[in-house]
């Protein structure tokens, strides 16, 4: 009898490096390079049998990717929300 018989691996979680990669490359630099290499962790962790490992990196890189858009879409608000302020008070001067 072979000692795999009947097991099956769960299936494989997304590593989510697209949208890490979008993030760093378009948001925020130091929140997308951990959210990168968690997303390499996944698959590394899932080839080596570490499922719940590969799950939790797969979330954690999700998690630090939405975290630094969020972040980058607060600043870039505030950004536009302070040149519209300084004009309104440029054009009522």
């Amino acid at each position: 009898m072979e000692p795999n018989q009947g097991y099956y691996a769960p299936q494989k979680p997304d590593n989510n490096l697209v949208l890490a990669i979008f993030c760093t490359a378009c948001c925020c630099l130091p929140a997308g390079i951990y959210a990168i290499i968690k997303a390499n962790d996944v698959n590394n962790q899932y080839n080596m049998g570490m499922y719940e490992q590969a799950a939790e990196s797969a979330a954690q890189a999700k998690k630090w990717s939405l975290i630094g858009i969020g972040a980058s879409a607060v600043v870039w608000i505030l950004y536009i929300l302070f040149y519209v302020i300084i004009i309104a008070i440029a054009a009522a001067s």
